[in-house]
């Protein structure tokens, strides 16, 4: 059983680490951006934030990274009814169990490949871009092998490129 003395210190130590907790909060946040929301029925993204790259889906959109590494973990998420930089248009698993040495032409080629479908206007006719993210040698050791095709225009986009045919 715990003594009286034992249980207020206990609870004002439990006080004190929530109140450093809510006053840390906007710095936490920095830190650790909120995760994107789903919308439950849809499965749009309905709240902007963090979105893993193991979970994204065709159709989401993301603004560009801040950051200047070549390895992506996870983008930053938006609803595409706001203002964004790239839509997911296309997913599609890389074949073998080696990582293929010219995994980024199969990337480029299999995103190129589907473009005109998402787009409704082939590659050379289009206004707008694409560029895969791909696995890496190190990625592809943990089982990872996705492929993601996002399609961009020059300027920020608002609503989806499907269908665009521009």
């Amino acid at each position: 059983m715990t003594s009286i003395p034992a249980r207020i210190a206990s609870a004002t130590a439990a006080c004190a680490v929530a109140l450093a907790a809510l006053t840390g909060c906007s710095a936490l946040g920095s830190i650790f951006p909120a995760q994107a929301e789903r919308d439950p029925e849809t499965q749009e993204i309905a709240e902007a934030g963090q979105q893993d790259v193991y979970s994204v889906a065709v159709g989401d959109c993301f603004n560009d990274g801040s950051g200047s590494s070549e390895e992506v973990s996870d983008v930053p998420a938006v609803p595409c009814s706001e203002p964004h930089d790239n839509e997911i248009y296309y997913l599609f698993d890389l074949a073998g169990d080696e990582f293929p040495a010219d995994a980024e032409q199969l990337a480029d080629t299999g995103c190129y490949d589907q473009f005109a479908t998402f787009v409704g206007l082939d590659y050379e006719s289009s206004a707008l871009d694409y560029f895969p993210i791909l696995p890496t040698a190190d990625t592809w050791s943990t089982g990872d092998r996705e492929v993601i095709c996002s399609v961009f225009d020059s300027v920020q986009t608002t609503g989806t490129l499907a269908g665009a045919a521009r």
